[in-house]
């Protein structure tokens, strides 16, 4: 029993001392490869992916405004989980019953799902997947937070990140992506795989709409070391 009780304690150490080391080191590393780009790998049997790393000063300001517009427009004022959105999300799924189900992860925490975990939607993961989020937010800077989230997410049939995205998709580079292309990449992240920035459907082009009314309504994305005021903040200056 002695013994069984240290082993557990030792790894209980050991998997909080890895977590945080790799949290912290994340902070200044840029993060090349993902669970999720090896898995999808594996899946697909093709070895095959584009990615490219760039520093968010090097995209388009108009991205981490359509991102927020399309996927957490509190972004900027939680402190990873939105628990207003979190409410709304079950009281839909309650009234649906076994039909669809809405979600209410915030770009935290899918950022923290596409660096660290593996795809799913099990409570163990999900367990998981908040440690992480809570772990970013008090490590990264919500600055930060947006750039891993831009070059790691998946935005296509093997292609992850903005600058791959805007390259393969838009022959040009992410710096040069337009209002309109923006929001047409952030209105398929609910599921890449399926929705295409390159060939949009008609269902993509209503949600890039809807995305460029929201941007609207969103402040503009501070840099590294500005103050945020939601109280004097207004529309974004990229309308």
């Amino acid at each position: 029993m002695k013994i069984l009780r240290n082993f557990v304690r030792w790894t209980l150490c050991l998997f909080f001392a890895s977590t945080i080391l790799a949290v912290v080191a994340y902070r200044f590393v840029p993060v090349y490869l993902t669970p999720l780009m090896v898995i999808r790998c594996v899946e697909n049997g093709n070895l095959t992916l584009h990615h490219r790393w760039v520093p968010l000063e090097e995209m388009t300001p108009h991205m981490p405004v359509a991102v927020m517009a399309g996927e957490d427009s509190r972004f900027l004022l939680h402190h990873g989980f939105d628990f207003d959105a979190i409410g709304t999300a079950a009281k839909r799924n309650l009234k649906n019953g076994r039909g669809k189900k809405y979600g209410a992860s915030t770009i935290s925490q899918q950022t923290a799902k596409n660096v660290f975990l593996w795809p799913g939607r099990s409570w163990v993961r999900k367990g998981f997947e908040a440690y992480f989020t809570a772990l970013i937010e008090l490590a990264w800077s919500k600055q930060r937070i947006m750039e891993v989230y831009l070059n790691s997410i998946e935005m296509g049939d093997g292609i992850y990140g903005l600058e791959a995205c805007a390259t393969y998709n838009f022959g040009k580079s992410a710096r040069d992506l337009t209002r309109k292309e923006c929001a047409l990449i952030a209105a398929t992240l609910p599921n890449p795989r399926r929705y295409s920035s390159k060939t949009p459907s008609a269902y993509m082009h209503l949600r890039q709409r809807q995305i460029m009314a929201n941007m609207r309504f969103i402040p503009s994305f501070p840099k590294e070391g500005e103050d945020y005021d939601p109280r004097t903040a207004v529309g974004n200056t990229y309308q």
